[in-house]
């Protein structure tokens, strides 16, 4: 059952391809941000355990059949068993360690690690994970995706930065399996101005030009 609910989520992830990822110092700042996200069309989005009140947030987001809610900034096997007890399907670090690639299989969660390097990234790769977080954001940015996907086309990669909304389509050309927006969809000046319909419309359109790339490859396809 857990090896099915894992798989459940990996093809989520896959099938939905971008995420909302939110830390801020402030809980309700932090969900009424993803509730903006989730309003513009997210369905699925990441609470950082740096977040006060974050595993409170999980729990309250899990509870929404339509979406898939993670914990982000998971460095240890407890704060792993921790979210996914709270409700997190997938768990994400800006590191690699092992430990909790092992802790989230055993509980049937997903596993994102950080990896910056084609050797830290094939080493994420054979340890099991799901996916690589691409983390910190390359200075090549979709050019260090294509020389990375060269010679290494299975890794699964999943940039957290770096990505915006203007240029996010091209990671996913380069061969991504998806994209998560931390800072480039949740703005400092429209959190601290509480501008969530701001947040909202730039969710949005995200999802629209989401909608569009898959349209213009399934032309592609066809031809």
């Amino acid at each position: 059952m857990a090896s099915s609910r894992r798989q459940q989520a990996v093809d989520t992830i896959q099938r939905e391809r971008v995420s909302a990822i939110i830390r801020t110092e402030d809980q309700s700042l932090a969900h009424d941000a993803i509730q903006a996200a989730v309003d513009g069309g997210f369905r699925v989005v990441e609470f950082t355990l740096t977040t006060p009140g974050a595993l409170e947030l999980i729990s309250v987001f899990a509870k929404r059949s339509e979406l898939l809610v993670g914990a982000g900034t998971v460095m240890t096997p407890a704060l792993a068993r921790q979210a996914v007890e709270a409700g997190a399907s997938f768990l994400v670090s800006p590191i690699y360690d092992r430990d909790v690639v092992v802790e989230a299989a055993a509980l049937g969660a997903v596993c994102i690690p950080g990896a910056q390097t084609p050797t830290e990234m094939e080493t994420v790769h054979r340890s099991g994970a799901d996916f690589v977080k691409v983390f910190p954001a390359p200075a090549g940015g979709v050019d260090f995706i294509r020389a990375i996907r060269g010679p290494l086309p299975h890794l699964r990669l999943f940039p957290t930065a770096g990505a915006t909304p203007d240029n996010f389509t091209e990671y996913l050309d380069a061969g991504c399996a998806g994209v998560g927006f931390v800072r480039t969809l949740f703005t400092s000046d429209n959190m601290s101005s509480g501008d969530f319909a701001a947040i909202r419309e730039r969710a949005a359109g995200i999802i629209r030009r989401l909608a569009a790339w898959r349209a213009s490859n399934t032309e592609r396809d066809v031809r």
